[in-house]
C-alpha cells in the first residue's frame, strides 16, 4: 500500500471510534489526518453516515484545499483543518465533534476548569473557549489556533458550535476528542453538586509532567535493560 492508502485506511478505523464513543450524531463531525513527508491531508467527504465510510470514500485534498483524489466532495470542515496544519507543523491530525457534554459548556461558553487529575494528566489546565465563527471558511481555524495558543490542552470549544482536537497524529486527535467529553461530563456532574475544587498550578504541572513522560510503556534502556523510571 502507498502512504496515502495506509492513511485512508487508517482514517477509515479511527471515523469508526466517534460513534462508538458517542461523539457524533447522523452525519456530524470529521477527522483528518496529515500525510506523513507530504504536505497532503485526507479527510472525511461531506454529508456520508459512519456506516457508509471505507477507506475509498476518503477524500486527499492538498494543503490550498485542491481535490487530488477521491469522487466526493470533502468534509464542509475542510478549510478549517487545512488551516491547522498550516499553522502548526507539529499536527499530524485533527478532530472535529459536537459531542453533548463538551458542546453544552461551549453554548454557554464557558472553560472546562481543571479540577480533577486526568484533565491535568491530559489537557494540562483547562480545555479553553474560542470565539463564535461561521462555517465554511478559515475564521473558525483561525480561532482554534489563536485560542490554543498558551495553552497545553489539545482540545478547544467553539462557542456556540462543539469540540476541536488537535494530535501529533490523527489517533492522538481522536483520544483527545474522546477524553473531553469525559471530563466535560463529570465536571458537570460536580457542578450540580456544588463548586468544583479547582486543582493547583504545580499540581497540575507535576500530573502533567508525570502523565505526558512517565506513563505508560516506554523503550528499554539499551544500557541497563530497564525501563526508565
Amino acid at each position: 500500500m502507498s502512504v496515502i492508502d495506509e492513511a485512508r485506511a487508517q482514517l477509515a478505523e479511527l471515523h469508526a471510534e466517534l460513534p462508538r464513543n458517542g461523539l457524533v450524531a447522523w452525519t456530524s463531525g470529521n477527522v483528518s489526518m496529515r500525510v506523513p513527508g507530504a504536505d497532503i491531508v485526507v479527510i472525511k467527504p461531506s454529508g456520508l453516515g459512519y456506516d457508509e465510510l471505507t477507506a475509498e470514500k476518503m477524500v486527499v485534498v492538498d494543503l490550498a484545499g485542491n481535490v487530488l483524489e477521491g469522487d466526493l466532495a470533502p468534509s464542509s470542515d475542510t478549510a478549517t483543518h487545512l488551516y491547522v496544519y498550516r499553522s502548526l507543523d507539529h499536527v499530524g491530525g485533527v478532530v472535529h465533534t459536537h459531542s453533548p457534554y463538551a458542546t453544552a459548556w461551549a453554548a454557554c461558553n464557558r472553560a472546562i476548569p481543571c479540577v480533577l487529575t486526568a484533565m491535568a494528566d491530559e489537557f494540562g489546565g483547562e480545555i479553553p473557549i474560542g470565539p463564535f465563527a461561521r462555517i465554511g471558511g478559515e475564521e473558525i481555524g483561525i480561532g482554534v489556533v489563536a485560542t490554543l495558543e498558551g495553552h497545553r490542552s489539545p482540545a478547544v470549544l467553539m462557542r456556540n458550535h462543539g469540540v476541536f482536537t488537535i494530535g501529533r497524529s490523527a489517533r492522538d486527535a481522536v483520544k483527545a476528542a474522546i477524553m473531553c467529553e469525559d471530563v466535560a461530563r463529570t465536571v458537570l456532574l460536580a457542578c450540580t453538586l456544588g463548586e468544583p475544587l479547582a486543582l493547583g498550578q504545580d499540581d497540575i504541572d507535576a500530573l502533567y509532567d508525570r502523565y505526558q513522560n512517565v506513563y505508560g510503556q516506554r523503550p528499554l534502556d539499551a544500557t541497563t535493560s530497564r525501563r526508565p523510571e
